[in-house]
This record gives C-alpha cells, sequence and structure tokens, in this order.
C-alpha cells in the first residue's frame, strides 16, 4: 500500500485504533525511515515524528510495548577501479589509501547525518535505533524492512523530473513497488517549491 502526503494534508492509514472499555487504545507500530542527507529526508523524518508520535512512542509508565523508530541510511557500494584516460589501459584497483580515506569521510558524513536526525526525535519520548547498511540504496532498504519486519515505511520525495526519473530511477517508486509493507512518501512542503520559482523568476 502506497501513501503520499504533503505539508498540507494529514493521513491516518498508518494509525490502528481498537475502543475498548470507552478509551481508544493506540497500537505501537514499528517505523522505519530512510535518512539521507536531503533536505527532503530530513522533512520526513521531522514529518514522521510530528503526525505517528501517538504510535511510535515509548510507553515508560505502562506495562504495554512501546513503539520504535528505525532510522536507516545506506552507504553506496564504492568502485574501487581507475579507469585510465585513452581508453587504451585496463582499469587497474586504486591504492588503499583512497578508498581509506573516503570510508573516513563517509563516517564522520554519516555521524553528522544520525546527530542531527536524533536531535529531531530528542524529547519526543520515541525509541529510536539506527541502522547502517551497504549496497544500492533502495534494494537494501526493502531488504531491511523484511528483515526487521517493519509496520510502515517512510520515505521522502526527491521530486525528480519525468526524464531523470526515467533515467536515475527513484527510491519512492522502488520501494512503493517492493517493500513488504506500507509505504508513506512524504512529499516537500509546497511553499519551498513555490518560492523556489518566485526567486528564479527575479
Amino acid at each position: 500500500m502506497e501513501t503520499y502526503v504533503d505539508a498540507t494534508g494529514v493521513d491516518t492509514t498508518a494509525t490502528t485504533r481498537t475502543e475498548t472499555t470507552g478509551k481508544q487504545n493506540i497500537k505501537k507500530l514499528k517505523v522505519m525511515v530512510a535518512m539521507d542527507e536531503s533536505k527532503n529526508s530530513f522533512y520526513a523524518l521531522e514529518w514522521a515524528v510530528e503526525h505517528l508520535r501517538d504510535v511510535i512512542s515509548a510507553e515508560p509508565e505502562t506495562d504495554q510495548p512501546g513503539g520504535l523508530l528505525t532510522l536507516v541510511h545506506v552507504h553506496p557500494t564504492y568502485l574501487q577501479y581507475i579507469y585510465p584516460s585513452g581508453g587504451t589501459a585496463s582499469a587497474v584497483y586504486a591504492t588503499d589509501s583512497v578508498p581509506e580515506s573516503m570510508k573516513k569521510a563517509r563516517e564522520e558524513s554519516t555521524a553528522k547525518l544520525f546527530t542531527r536526525s536524533l536531535e529531531i526525535c530528542r524529547g519526543k519520548m520515541v525509541k529510536t535505533e539506527t541502522m547502517i547498511l551497504e549496497g544500492d540504496p533502495k534494494e537494501m532498504i526493502c531488504q531491511a524492512v523484511e528483515q526487521t519486519h517493519v509496520d510502515l515505511l517512510v520515505v521522502g520525495s526527491r521530486g525528480l523530473g519525468m526524464i531523470k526519473r526515467a533515467f536515475l530511477g527513484s527510491v519512492s517508486d522502488y520501494c512503493a513497488q517492493h517493500a513488504k509493507c506500507p509505504i508513506l512518501i512524504v512529499r516537500p512542503p509546497r511553499e519551498t517549491s513555490t518560492s523556489s520559482k518566485e526567486h528564479k523568476s527575479k
């Protein structure tokens, strides 16, 4: 099941409520948010923490199990080859120093990403875990969904044009087709795209 929401729309299909003894009990969910360095990714996390707070919040004062928010980030696999210009020589392996330096930079970038992400979750009474994977982001996110048995996957919409979507593909499109759980695709705020067009016209 695929659901789209934006800044002005709130979708409630992810919230399951059952009424018992005259009051509503909210079923807690395991929610996964796919994270990268894009603004849309962080907006999707902010949306999830704000609008899904009831289903992912912890329950420290009751015996009921709380929800769980999993932040997953995927490192694309490195291609450790050097292709000489000219086209006549064969490809050779890169030296170890290059991947190591890139690995260090990647680790620092990921640490900053999760620091910022966890700051968004702080104070919301949400039990949060982080997950770092390596491979093709689209495939690894779907694998993580299946292996961890999450109830809902949240991803940000990158807003690719039709041509870019055709050539580059879309993580959200792929996950909507292959993820073994409902997926919520959070579009960026409408005012952002509007203000961007106004700025370009000036």
